[in-house]
């Protein structure tokens, strides 16, 4: 399991799709703005510099693309919840 942590930073490259919404946003018509904003909390992956893991926070930056028009998008928005599993990582390094 040890042998694994480092790599599981690598998840939150998954976040780089966000920067597909600079070239085409999400129409502010459809709904899902409130996990769009969520968003934002691709930054946090940035601890992954510090902690072993933690890294993966930054797939959150690809919930930028929820529920967008483009279905291949859409797609990227949802991987965005794989950021989850970096939040084990801070928690323990901050407790």
């Amino acid at each position: 399991m040890e042998a694994l942590i480092p790599w599981v930073g690598l998840i939150g490259l998954i976040g780089l799709a966000g920067l597909a919404g600079i070239k085409s946003p999400v129409v502010r018509s459809r709904p899902g703005a409130a996990i769009r904003i969520l968003g934002l909390l691709g930054l946090a992956g940035l601890s992954g510099i510090w902690i072993p893991g933690a890294g993966a926070m930054g797939a959150f930056g690809a919930l930028g693309l929820w529920n967008h028009q483009s279905s291949r998008l859409a797609f990227w928005g949802r991987m965005g919840w794989t950021g989850l599993f970096g939040v084990p990582f801070a928690l323990a390094a901050l407790l």
